[in-house]
Formats: C-alpha cells, sequence, structure tokens
C-alpha cells in the first residue's frame, strides 16, 4: 500500500507564560497499512492510539516542544514502544511539561527519516521556538508544518522563547523555496499551499507577525 496522510483533531490546552489556553491540535499519521509515524502527540494518547490501529510506530516526532504539542507524547510512547524524537534547543520547553522523562532522541536539520517507502527531511526552523522543525515528504508534495507557517502566515511569536525576525527567515528561507504545489499541513487548523502562501510574505513583514 502507498503511503498516506491522516489527520486527526484532538482537544486541550496551551500553557507559556502564565496563561493557559484551550486548543484544537492536528495530530497526523505518515504511513501505510503495516507503519506509521505521528506528528505531534497532542492531548489524547487514546484517540492517537485508536488511529494507529495497531500499526507499527516508527517514531513520534514533536515539532516544538509547547506543551500542547507535547503532552500525549511520553504514554503513547510507552503504548507503542515508539521513541519520541525533539530537536534539543526545545529540551527547556519539554521540561516544563515533562520533568520525569525525556525524549528519546534529538533531530536536526537534514536528517532523514523514513516510513512506508517514503523519506521525511527534517527542516529546523526555529522562530516559533528556537527548536521548531517542519517535516518535508517530496515523495507526497507535503510539508508537516507544526506552528511554523499557517494559512495566512507564520505561528506566533508573542510569548518567551520566540522570535519573529528568525521565524520570518525560517519561512522565507527554508519554506517558501518548496514547490509550490507542496501541500502544508499545519499544527492547528486548515491545509494550505506553499504557493498560496509565498506571495504574502511581505505583507507578514510589514504587519510584524
Amino acid at each position: 500500500m502507498p503511503a498516506r496522510i491522516d489527520r486527526l483533531v484532538t482537544s486541550g490546552t496551551f500553557s507559556l507564560d502564565g496563561g493557559t489556553w484551550d486548543v484544537d491540535n492536528n495530530v497526523w499519521l505518515l504511513g501505510d497499512d503495516d507503519e506509521v509515524l505521528v506528528v505531534d502527540a497532542a492531548h489524547d494518547a487514546d484517540a492517537i492510539e485508536r488511529a494507529i490501529g495497531g500499526r507499527r510506530v516508527t517514531a513520534i516526532v514533536c515539532t516544538h516542544g509547547h506543551d500542547d504539542h507535547i503532552d500525549a507524547a511520553p504514554e503513547l510512547a510507552r503504548r507503542t514502544g515508539a521513541p519520541v524524537l525533539l530537536h534539543p534547543a526545545d529540551a527547556p520547553l519539554w521540561g516544563m511539561k515533562h520533568q520525569d522523562r525525556q525524549p528519546d532522541d534529538g533531530i536536526s536539520d537534514g536528517q532523514t527519516l523514513g516510513v512506508a517507502g517514503v523519506d521525511v527531511t527534517v527542516l529546523h526552523t526555529p522562530g516559533h521556538s528556537p527548536g521548531a522543525v517542519c517535516l518535508y515528504v517530496p515523495a507526497l508534495h507535503a510539508l508537516f508544518s507544526g506552528d511554523t507557517l499557517f494559512q495566512g502566515g507564520p505561528g506566533a511569536t508573542g510569548r518567551s522563547f520566540s522570535d519573529f525576525p528568525t521565524i520570518i527567515d525560517s519561512i522565507s528561507n527554508r519554506l517558501l523555496c518548496l514547490p509550490d504545489d507542496t501541500v502544508v499541513h499545519t499544527g492547528h487548523g486548515d491545509d494550505t499551499t506553499i504557493g498560496a502562501e509565498a506571495p504574502h510574505l511581505d505583507d507578514w513583514v510589514l504587519r510584524g507577525h
């Protein structure tokens, strides 16, 4: 069976800098009928396990360390035996949520992961957080952007560990150079494409967010 992408939406909270907000997160499953890679184990290990459906989990990749993207990762790892992968620059954010369980391994820019016969390339895209990454799957014309790029602009940079010029640099130099037909599977909300977002870069810079 060819590789496919499935989306699960889970609900919970995001907490940082003394505030807490209700959020809906996209959990992405990339794989086939035999194995799957989980992108951002958010909120609900039970629901994610049901969506996995008995397939072998090759890895649980965290696009960044904010608690709404990692809160279910340790429990899902315990159930599936899969390693949790996080860029080491986001270790401080991880530690705010999980003090007694570290990620199993780091991920780095240019690293290639494999699942269901396709290559997944890690792109380090700091700005929303220091260790934010996107995952590019050229065979499927797909990018998992976490909270780096959304329909309508970059991810938020108004809280600790984030920086607007850095996220603009990441988007312009790492993402907008991808093919226009690349589908951007975001951490929250609807998909977009590189071609739909690229013309608006200057507008985002002018508005400052």
